[in-house]
């Protein structure tokens, strides 16, 4: 067999073996196997660059090159539906539609999956393009992307499919993978995402279609259109479809009457709980095409359909007590715990209750029924006290007045709703949590050290604030838990390689309140090293561009404790960047200062990030829409037409990449 043959028939195979794990459910070789057919397959085709194909099974992986996402046109607009949350305005729904068909009707009940939509297109079998809802006009051509969702099509199967058509559907993240992606984050010291429909969306709109690969988002698809579709029945092109190679929800219903429409409800409401994914309602649509035309669209939506939405779940349990957790930046949050109850899928033992205001406009009591809802979020909240059901009234919850962790009095700020511990030199979360921010990619990007590690390196004895770092050798670790000497020695060296981070990242990693990276790089630009910072009058922080009251009240606050100093002083004595390198000031300039910017389009001599820096480096601001205060627009090929048209209503400058580099002298 020849190379070219093999490679057709490794392409066919696997294609068979991923839709059978993938969207039936049902493996018929090992996870092992499957990866080596694919090795197979990737090095048939490094060898024969000939035989590239766009839809093969190799195209999965993703690559790591960047990509600006190009704006498409739908080429049918993509609608919102009109939302109920009732069961009378679903009636309503149904009678409108029997008074503008005078005739019968089915009604094709489907989940209503909380994801971010997308649009399909396939040419004579093969995906040629997935684009977001965007406007429902136009949206951002995410194809590379989408190609790295192992439930969605790349060539489909059987016949009889249009030479071209669109499906329409959700891109999601089931609930196991978004725990074990907010686990990652949280042990990188990344921001968690709030629900998986946030997960999926921010994941769809990376530059970097290797990571979207590692994600591991899933797709239902829900919506056929094109000229010559199979069927005339909605429900009946889903059905070709899911033979097609489609992942079709099994939860999909044809209804003849209204009352097999909240049959159809009722069983979903209760089912939704057992779904491995989220979602938040059901979709009701009109069956048949033809008189999904007579019935034709509002200015916003379909005649044809509409969504019915699920009452966010709420249960109710007893609330046995209150305990407080303390942030990396000193801020106390009361946490109530609960009988375990299940919600959404989960067994909830704890829910938020934000801040003291929380606490006492629900008047709570030691023993009280509460309501606790998760509505997507990730950790449950409050949200009512049943109160005939208090007989035996317990204790009142009152807000504690010292910090649970080191005894010191807590903090309320005049305008701010939370209270927090002052004492950010020796109060054990807070300078847990300031390693860990110190750590993070963001600031000295010390990946060989998680939250795991510094928590052992405190308890030790070993790490008792930041700068301890710097003190340890790899004899030093060899002896803890499941230290071994390779990983002793990449800590150590994880950490001399943050000696190379430059001063604003420094300045971040410090963990000032309220300096976040931005702020920390215009700090550091403005005062060019940490003494004149350290020594900084609250005039002179003020001064600087964006950096108001409240930041420069923390900023001088910081620098007035002594330990803070001290600090400083030992790190710098460690080697860390202080200063802004003559190099990096050199690149510096005010040629932009007072210039507002948004940047649109794909350019040749820079990323846009890159172009982002530079505005920065130059006094400029990045803005992200278009206003009377815009003072141009940077604009490369492709740019957006949405921001062209605001330009020119606003009579904003459109300034191309040539002219830009002129203006910033090259």
């Amino acid at each position: 067999m020849s190379a070219q043959e093999r490679i057709l028939e490794l392409r066919k195979e696997l294609h068979e073996h991923n839709h059978r794990y993938y969207v039936q459910n049902m493996p018929v070789i090992s996870d092992f196997e499957f990866d080596a057919l694919l090795r197979e397959l990737q090095d048939l085709e490094a060898a024969n660059p000939d035989m590239f194909d766009p839809s093969s099974p190799t195209m999965r992986v993703g690559s790591d090159i960047t990509k600006e996402f190009k704006q498409v046109a739908h080429k049918y607009p993509m609608l919102s539906l009109g939302n109920t949350y009732s069961k009378e305005e679903v009636r309503e729904f149904y009678d409108r539609v029997m008074r503008g068909l005078n005739e019968d009707f089915e009604i094709c009940c489907e989940l209503k999956f909380d994801g971010t939509s997308i649009s399909l297109t396939y040419t004579d079998g093969k995906l040629v393009r997935a684009v977001t809802r965007g406007d429902g006009e136009k949206g951002d051509d995410v194809t590379a992307n989408v190609k790295t969702i192992r439930s969605v099509p790349l060539v489909l199967s059987g016949d009889g499919y249009p030479t071209e058509f669109e499906i329409r559907g959700e891109v999601l993240m089931p609930w196991d993978v978004f725990e074990r992606l907010n686990s990652e984050r949280a042990a990188n010291g990344e921001q968690l995402f709030a629900n998986p429909r946030n997960a999926a969306s921010g994941t769809l709109k990376l530059q970097d279609s290797s990571v979207v690969a590692k994600r591991g988002l899933d797709a239902y698809l829900y919506f056929m259109l094109g000229e010559q579709l199979p069927a005339e029945g909605h429900y009946e092109n889903l059905q070709c479809a899911s033979e097609w190679g489609f992942k079709i929800s099994s939860y999909t219903r044809k209804c003849k009457t209204i009352e097999e429409v909240f049959e159809f409800i009722d069983t979903m409401d209760v089912e939704r709980r057992n779904l491995p994914f989220a979602t938040d309602g059901i979709v009701l649509k009109v069956n048949s095409l033809r008189q999904q035309k007579n019935l034709g669209y509002t200015a916003k939506s379909p005649r044809w359909a509409i969504a019915y939405k699920f009452q966010a779940e709420r249960a109710l349990t007893r609330l046995n007590e209150v305990s407080y957790q303390v942030g990396r930046t000193g801020v106390v949050t009361p946490v109530a715990n609960l009988d375990p109850v299940q919600l959404s899928g989960t067994v909830v033992k704890r829910a938020s209750l934000h801040n003291a205001d929380i606490i006492e406009k629900f008047d709570l009591h030691i023993g009280d029924m509460v309501y606790v809802e998760k509505g997507g979020e990730i950790i449950p909240k409050i949200t009512g006290v049943d109160l005939d059901a208090r007989f035996m009234l317990g204790e009142k919850v009152n807000f504690i007045a010292k910090c649970p962790e080191c005894g010191t009095p807590l903090v309320r700020n005049e305008g701010e709703a939370a209270h927090y511990c002052p004492n950010d030199t020796s109060c054990p979360p807070q300078i847990k949590g300031k390693i860990e921010h110190f750590v993070t990619r963001d600031a000295m990007n010390i990946d060989s050290i998680g939250p795991e590690t510094i928590e052992m390196l405190y308890n030790y004895g070993l790490v008792k604030n930041i700068a301890d770092l710097y003190s340890l050798y790899p004899e030093d670790l060899m002896f803890l838990p499941r230290m071994g000497a390779k990983s002793a020695e990449n800590i150590v060296a994880g950490v001399k390689t943050s000696l190379q981070v430059p001063f604003e990242r420094v300045l971040f990693a410090l963990g000032i309140r309220f300096v976040g990276a931005t702020v920390a790089k215009r700090l550091a630009r403005a005062f060019k090293n940490i003494d004149n910072l350290m020594n900084a009058t609250f005039e002179e922080l003020v001064a600087v561009d964006e950096i108001g009251e409240r930041i420069a009240t923390t900023v001088t606050a910081f620098f007035a404790n002594e330990s803070n100093r001290e600090l400083v002083a030992r790190l710098k004595e460690y080697g860390l960047c202080f200063e802004v390198s003559e190099e990096e000031a050199l690149l510096h300039s005010d040629i932009l200062k007072g210039q507002s910017i948004v940047i649109s389009g794909v350019f040749t001599h820079h990323s846009r990030d890159e172009y982002k820096e530079i505005i920065e480096k130059n006094g400029g601001k990045n803005v992200g829409s278009v206003s009377k205060s815009t003072s141009f627009i940077l604009a490369g090929d492709n740019m957006g037409p949405s921001k062209l048209e605001k330009a020119q209503k606003q009579g904003v400058r459109i300034v191309n990449e040539e002219e830009f580099l002129a203006m910033i002298g090259g």
